[in-house]
């Protein structure tokens, strides 16, 4: 189920039209949970939506390392790996993993709560078989498979949290509700792909393809710290805060970054492909999409800052709305770290998976030292989303910079 024949521009429409719809539906999600369950339940949830997708964020950087090293016919060298093999295997390690080291972080993350635990290893585990199909589908370009795949997993998961909510309040239904639509996903990625996944090779052998798939993995987990992981990461650094402070500076984090990141960060495979096929016009491409997703983050913060607190009222009735200064600070930031959604895709299709790494891990670090600072918690969560990805950026702008003249030799030995 190929469509390579299609202008890459059709392609990007149809996965900016799914993540468009993936976006509206968790924007019904946060709109939703709170207002049945209230903003002070709406912290533990929240909790486990963020370990979730602090974790299946991390493993997005298989899907990562699958576009950048697909290929249909064997490469040259001994023993190349298969993608579902591959699949298979860190999906049971993933599925094995999260049980047996939940004694170290149950009580902390889920207040000894094991009931969340299996929900959050099954979302996990079968996030890895997904992230390999998918990876597989975007270096083919099956577009139509790609939407099918997304859409699936985003309007499934708004629709069983729905449902949950009709008959129960309770944190555990709902955290199988967000947790299930994945592995239908893979599913239903397995019947679109047929039989490509399992004829797909990587570029590597079994060994090499782990180490990088490792660094991708660390890049992605930083990655998801300053994103899904973020409420988490807030939490545990601000233990003086009530529920209700925390629940309302997590929910209009949520509510006002998604529309940027999410775009940003389910575009980065496409980029993968996108830079993989620019040769020459790597650098200049590279620039065009910064400025104009750092721009983009600048012109709605400024709208955030204007009108965030009326609308916020509007949709949270009785609820104190967070002044616009924060409300803008949230998105204009979220625009600097979609510019690193665009930097790390061409650092990656260089072949550069250790400078790729950095840039995340300097971010994720970045961010984690300013939540550390004497602030309240308003203003230590907006500069830690602005001095953390700042700092990423940088990393990756320097090397792009200094590798421009080798870029189309480096692109084509890969």
């Amino acid at each position: 189920m190929s469509d390579q024949s299609q202008p890459r521009s059709s392609g990007f429409v149809l996965v900016l039209v799914a993540t468009g719809l993936v976006g509206v539906a968790g924007y019904v999600i946060t709109w939703l949970v709170p207002r049945v369950i209230g903003v002070g339940a709406y912290a533990g949830f929240a909790v486990f939506w963020a370990a979730l997708f602090l974790v299946i964020a991390a493993l997005s950087g298989i899907q990562q390392e699958t576009t950048r090293s697909s290929r249909t016919d064997p490469p040259m060298g001994p023993v190349p790996a298969r993608a579902s093999v591959f699949a298979v295997g860190a999906g049971l390690l993933v599925l094995i993993v999260i049980p047996l080291s939940a004694p170290l972080w149950v009580g902390a993350v889920f207040s000894g709560d094991w009931a969340l635990v299996w929900p959050l290893a099954l979302g996990s585990a079968s996030y890895v078989p997904l992230a390999v199909i998918t990876g597989t589908l975007y270096s083919r370009r099956a577009w139509k498979a790609i939407f099918l795949v997304v859409v699936t997993e985003g309007l499934l998961r708004l629709v069983l949290i729905g449902a949950v909510l009709l008959v129960t309040s309770a944190i555990v239904p709902l955290a199988w509700a967000a947790a299930v639509p994945t592995p239908i996903a893979a599913a239903v990625g397995l019947v679109a792909v047929r039989r490509g996944a399992a004829s797909t090779f990587l570029d590597a052998g079994y060994r090499r393809l782990s180490w990088n798939a490792t660094r991708t993995i660390v890049a992605a987990a930083s990655m998801g710290l300053l994103v899904s992981g973020f409420p988490t990461l807030l939490t545990a650094t601000s233990p003086e805060a009530s529920s209700q402070q925390l629940g309302l500076v997590i929910l209009a984090a949520t509510l006002v970054r998604a529309p940027l990141i999410v775009v940003a960060m389910a575009a980065q495979s496409f980029l993968i492909v996108l830079f993989r096929g620019a040769g020459d016009r790597l650098f200049r491409l590279f620039v065009m999409l910064e400025v104009a997703v750092i721009a983009a983050g600048a012109v709605l913060g400024t709208v955030a800052w204007l009108i965030g607190p009326p609308v916020f009222e509007f949709l949270f009735p009785g609820t104190t709305a967070p002044s616009g200064w924060l409300l803008g600070a949230f998105v204009g930031t979220a625009g600097i770290l979609a510019g690193m959604c665009v930097s790390a895709p061409a650092v990656l299709v260089l072949g550069r998976h250790s400078i790729f790494t950095a840039g995340w891990l300097v971010a994720a670090l970045g961010t984690t030292g300013a939540l550390l600072l004497p602030l309240p918690i308003d203003q230590r969560a907006a500069l830690a989303l602005l001095i953390g990805p700042m700092a990423g950026l940088l990393v990756h702008t320097v090397y792009l910079v200094g590798a421009r003249p080798s870029a189309t030799t480096e692109i084509a030995v890969r």
